[in-house]
């Protein structure tokens, strides 16, 4: 299977976690013109999966590094494959309340608070997991990035003095959203051998393997979730599955793509975080609130109109934000 040796490949890889799992969004929003994100959902979710079974057969089974795919998943332990389905659950009902908290507040406002909140909590809770990165960069560039959320936040309210409103429910949910974000990282991390993917400890799974499961949990609990959310709305009305097998194939692709997108991303992450350690790999994946806000101001115009103030706000944010993923990936070194 594939392994990175390197942390500057570590860190490439971080960074495309961080432009996948900022821009998948922009499906979501592609596809809400005329679709429903509860039925857009099931379309996400079986692109994940898809994109995890096929990194599974290829980078996970290729060469002559560490155990294959199939190899693995046979002597994987029953805690670590729980461990593992227990993350997808818990990831799929936080991302449900992302996907909710976007259709409520919009890009600019639901990632930031949401996966900005995840970013802090989820650092801590991984490097109390695996202790590897200088501390001090590490958690500098969160209280950086913590920063940079509490001023999106001003910049936004500010900016609903004209033409925008804030939801309150929007805020609540990106909260609620972030919190449950924080824990699943570390149930797929410690089902794997973070110490060494070349010959994992027995029972324990490399990346590849871990990301299937995951998977399945993301979509054994979408019968459960996003059917209740589908007969009980947090907004709009409600929708059943007959109008999803009623969506034309273009929104359904588009659904899909949303799903490959963040797998590609989520699969890139674990992979790197056997060199670069769960803590950072997680922390950088997670500036992906950059990347979304970047979408938010800059292509679907959510700060439109806002006052030269705002604008300041914005930018600033911007630097801490990028100052801020810079320590942490000093961190690592």
């Amino acid at each position: 299977m594939f392994i990175v040796n390197s942390y500057p490949l570590a860190i490439i890889f971080c960074v495309i976690t961080m432009l996948c799992w900022g821009s998948w969004g922009n499906t979501q929003k592609l596809a809400g013109k005329t679709w429903r994100y509860e039925l857009f959902y099931w379309d996400y979710v079986i692109g994940v999966l898809l994109l995890a079974i096929i990194f599974a057969f290829t980078l996970g089974s290729m060469g002559g590094n560490g155990r294959g795919f199939i190899a693995d998943l046979g002597q994987a332990d029953m805690k670590n494959i729980g461990s593992a389905f227990l993350g997808g659950i818990i990831f799929n009902a936080a991302n449900i309340l992302l996907s909710t908290a976007i259709a409520i507040a919009g890009m600019s406002v639901a990632f930031p608070v949401g996966i900005g909140l995840a970013l802090v909590l989820g650092v801590i809770i991984n490097y109390l997991g695996s202790q590897k990165g200088d501390p001090v960069f590490l958690f500098l560039g969160v209280a950086l990035i913590t920063v940079a959320i509490i001023l999106n936040a001003v910049a936004y309210k500010k900016a609903s003095g004209g033409s925008q409103k804030v939801s309150s429910k929007g805020i609540l949910v990106s909260i609620l959203a972030g919190v449950l974000m924080s824990f699943f990282y570390r149930f797929i991390a410690a089902s794997m051998d973070l110490d060494n993917f070349m010959s994992p400890a027995a029972g324990k799974m490399t990346p590849y393997t871990a990301v299937v499961i995951f998977s399945l949990g993301i979509l054994v609990s979408n019968f459960v979730f996003n059917t209740i959310l589908m007969k009980k709305p947090i907004s709009g009305e409600p929708t059943n599955y007959k109008a999803y097998f009623w969506g034309n194939f273009k929104i359904h692709l588009v659904g899909i793509l949303g799903g490959i997108i963040w797998g590609i991303g989520n699969s890139l992450n674990l992979i790197a975080a056997g060199k670069a350690g769960a803590a950072i790999s997680y922390g950088l994946g997670q500036g992906a609130t950059l990347v979304a806000a970047l979408w938010g101001v800059f292509i679907w115009k959510e700060f439109k109109g806002s006052s030269k103030k705002t604008n300041t706000m914005l930018a600033v944010m911007f630097i801490l934000f990028v100052v801020g993923i810079l320590s942490i990936i000093y961190a690592g070194q």
